[in-house]
């Protein structure tokens, strides 16, 4: 139960004095439902209004706060002008302008021959000063009031600022007394403010200084954001930990006899991560790894690797991805090798129905079925396994911590391993899998050629169309991507139908065309006549960025370049160069470039070390973006910046591992207030694994 304490902060906005329904909707809209999120939703500007110079000498543009004698009324002479209330401040004339304002309010808020104080921003228009409907007008009395630094929040259209601004003073004096959860000794070291001192102080700059990500209220607030993360998947994979294992410890039989079918010899890579992930295997505790490794570098051979020591030990396993595609992709590859070893592997996903669907998971259920693999359709109700041992879980980013501890959840002590062929930053590696242990994949396998990278201008587009018609002819298989159309699939999908149009003139029925409008059936049809048939040139959205092995493609090309994330830009690129002929990828792109645009296809053009490249993806586009960490499996930061503050992440993992070494239950004085740092982060789930909760 989250503590009465907090009880405040988790009331609807509404509840604040002076937000009606409209408002409460539309500060719902730009900061969150709950008084809470105004605590979190921070000022992005500053508007000092202490600066109070003569008229003559106000800077034109700038915000003034200034102290005026009402002059004259003038209404405009007909119903469409501006109404101007002429003041002056002793030394020059200013115009206060209104547009479809009401005289007789404005006559009671600027009384001609009273004193009053205005702030807003002064301009001149022909030589005389004006101020375009002043955001205050008080008495001389009121003066110091308004004479501040105000900060200025993200809105939504419709929202006054003054009103946000109000709705955030109203959380603020909701703000308890808390216990101090962070560590004495990094508190005093690093003389970073309480937590309420903090977000007080935080809502209340003095310059635009106070709004960087490494002012000394943010780098605390973020602090607390990232420790509350770390925390909770420390208490994760405590609880998993605490879980008891098996050993699972094959004679090798299997993966000799597919090692032996092999053209090739695994790489040193491979083969240190099949060494942790065996020792894993083997102990009797339950493993929780991520298999991090490139394009092309080979983890379906070691999760089929991992796989066949659990079935050398009479167990089965199972191997979830996220698309049909990718988990078809799987399932051709590591079939043929499976059935060289006499292992029967299945496949189960969305589109299998009735009397077939029956079928697969009898053969589960009685465990004949040795090898499951398939998508989320694995962890549904009615599928069960008659001894799952190990369940390797793809591309986890597209799924939820929750889907993968289900799938875990279908035997005794599963060992989990998840894969990725999106390298992560190191930093936001902490904050989506804190809970697993990390396995890197850094070589290719032999043989794989380098690709030559190349960016071209948009306006070139007939001398590529000419480009790819030569390679066609030399009997190449070619990718086009066509570009992201904000965000819509719908347009996604109107750009690529246009695109193959305009390709088939020139190509004929050697042009195809896959997107993720089409259904499962369809885009077999379409990828076998790419692999194995008439179809030699794939126009496609991003559905081939993952799991699409063609190795006679030798050709990428990428339609406004710009506009995709390098991470994306490197997973595209991928699905070209694996095989052993030399492959080019073209990436299009519209002048002129941003910096960042710029900045980003250079490093495209200069490496395919896809770890480095998501570094500097961080650094280009910030945690915001890279990824897309909007999707279930990865964390949203309100305060903390993954980029800003990557520093902070290994201390807070550290603190919070010391924690709970020192403190399982969270039952002492610092571990108790770390109970309320979960409610208050909303990482209500993770105080569940605590034993006591």
């Amino acid at each position: 139960m989250r503590p009465e304490l907090l009880f405040p902060l988790f009331a609807e906005v509404g509840r604040i004095k002076g937000v009606g329904p409209r408002y409460a909707k539309l500060i719902e809209k730009a900061a969150g439902p709950q008084i809470v999120d105004l605590l979190w939703h921070l000022p992005s500007g500053v508007v000092d209004r202490r600066p109070s110079p003569p008229i003559p000498e106000a800077p034109d543009g700038r915000v003034a706060t200034l102290t005026l004698t009402v002059l004259r009324h003038q209404p405009p002479p007909g119903r469409r002008g501006p109404y101007r209330v002429v003041c002056s401040d002793g030394h020059a004339d200013i115009d206060l302008v209104y547009f479809h304002a009401k005289g007789d309010w404005l006559e009671k808020l600027l009384p001609v021959g009273e004193v009053r104080v205005v702030s807003g921003r002064l301009e001149r228009f022909q030589g005389r000063a004006q101020m375009a409907h002043p955001e205050h007008v008080v008495p001389e009395e009121e003066a110091e009031e308004i004479r501040i630094v105000e900060p200025t929040y993200p809105s939504t259209e419709g929202l006054p600022m003054r009103t946000l601004r109000r709705a955030v003073e109203g959380a603020l004096e909701r703000i308890p007394t808390l216990d101090e959860w962070m560590s004495p000794s990094l508190l005093a070291q690093r003389a970073w403010p309480r937590w309420d001192e903090a977000v007080r102080r935080a809502h209340a700059p003095e310059d635009a200084r106070d709004l960087e990500p490494d002012a000394p209220t943010r780098i605390r607030l973020a602090y607390d954001e990232i420790l509350s993360n770390q925390l909770a998947l420390a208490l994760v994979r405590a609880r998993m930990k605490r879980q008891k294992g098996r050993s699972v410890h094959g004679d090798g039989s299997l993966r000799e006899a597919v090692a032996k079918a092999l053209p090739f010899s695994l790489t040193g890579a491979q083969r240190m991560a099949l060494a942790e992930i065996e020792a894993d295997m083997a102990a009797d505790t339950r493993m929780l790894r991520l298999l991090q490794g490139d394009v092309g570098s080979g983890k379906t051979l070691v999760a089929l690797m991992a796989m066949l020591n659990a079935v050398e030990c009479g167990a089965q396993a199972a191997l979830m991805a996220p698309t049909e595609i990718l988990a078809r992709q799987h399932f051709a590859t590591i079939e043929p090798l499976a059935r060289q070893a006499g292992v029967r592997i299945e496949i189960l996903t969305g589109r299998d129905r009735g009397k077939t669907r029956a079928a697969i998971v009898g053969r589960i259920a009685e465990g004949s079925a040795k090898i499951v693999v398939g998508t989320h359709a694995l962890f549904q109700e009615g599928v069960e396994f008659r001894d799952l041992a190990v369940a390797i879980i793809d591309e986890q980013h597209r799924f939820g911590v929750h889907q993968r501890m289900s799938l875990g959840g279908k035997g005794q002590a599963v060992d989990t391993l998840v894969m990725t062929a999106t390298p992560i930053p190191r930093t936001l590696l902490m904050t989506a899998y804190g809970d697993l242990d990390v396995s890197r994949l850094t070589e290719k396998p032999p043989g794989r050629q380098p690709i030559d990278t190349r960016t071209v201008a948009l306006d070139r587009l007939g001398e590529v169309v000419d480009g790819v018609a030569r390679k066609l002819d030399q009997g190449a298989k070619v990718y086009w991507v066509c570009p992201l159309v904000e965000e819509s699939e719908k347009l996604d999908v109107a750009a690529a139908e246009e695109r193959a149009s305009t390709l088939r003139r020139r190509f004929g029925d050697r042009v195809g065309v896959l997107h993720g409008r089409l259904k499962g059936p369809e885009k077999d049809a379409v990828m076998d006549a790419f692999k194995n048939g008439t179809v030699d040139l794939l126009v496609a959205t991003t559905v081939i960025e993952v799991g699409v092995d063609v190795p006679e493609a030798t050709v990428m090309v990428i339609e406004h370049a710009e506009r995709f994330g390098l991470a994306q830009l490197h997973q595209l690129r991928g699905r070209i160069g694996r095989g052993d002929k030399a492959s080019t990828c073209l990436l299009l792109y519209s002048s002129p470039l941003t910096e960042t645009g710029h900045a980003r296809l250079a490093v495209m053009r200069d490496t395919e070390d896809g770890f480095l490249i998501a570094e500097e993806d961080l650094r280009l586009r910030g945690a915001g973006e890279v990824l897309g960490t909007r999707q279930s499996g990865l964390p949203t930061f309100r305060m903390a910046d993954p980029a800003a503050h990557a520093s902070l992440f290994p201390v807070a993992r550290d603190d919070a591992r010391l924690l709970l070494n020192q403190d399982p239950e969270l039952e002492g004085p610092r571990g108790k207030a770390a109970r309320t740092l979960l409610y208050l982060f909303e990482r209500d789930a993770a105080v569940r694994y605590l034993r006591g909760a």
